[in-house]
């Protein structure tokens, strides 16, 4: 078992390819340095997903996110990191990553990050009675 952290994302197989579903995954673990402070950051990261041919690994991706934890990174730019390398490792249909970082100085930060593939057409929602 790996103890330490990694930039390396794993996959595997996406066992249903036909059918459009959404996996969720919260990580509150997050953590990143203020690249002016050097202070740490904190956030909760919400990773939805439809995937295509692959999906991500979780130990993996437990891994990779522990990698940020001695970078220093702006919000913005690590969220939208995030996004780049999890879409490039899992070429999803859609994939939405929202950071929710802690106060710090009495302001909150939440930055959503989207990807949709070009020839991917959301399915219409269903309202049920």
């Amino acid at each position: 078992m790996s103890t330490r952290p990694s930039k390396e994302l794993e996959t595997f197989d996406n066992p249903r390819p036909e059918r459009d579903y959404t996996i969720r995954i919260r990580m509150p673990e997050f953590t990143c340095l203020c690249p002016k402070t050097g202070q740490p950051d904190f956030a909760t990261l919400h990773l939805e997903y439809v995937p295509a041919e692959r999906c991500v690994e979780l130990k993996s991706l437990k891994l990779y996110i522990w990698s940020f934890r001695d970078e220093g990174a702006f919000h913005e730019d690590v969220t939208n990191q995030i996004l780049d390398d999890l879409v490039r490792a899992t070429s999803p249909r859609f994939m939405r990553l929202t950071a929710e970082f802690n106060v710090r100085g009495g302001v909150y930060t939440n930055v959503v990050a989207e990807h949709r593939a070009d020839d991917w057409v959301a399915p219409a929602p269903v309202q049920l009675p």
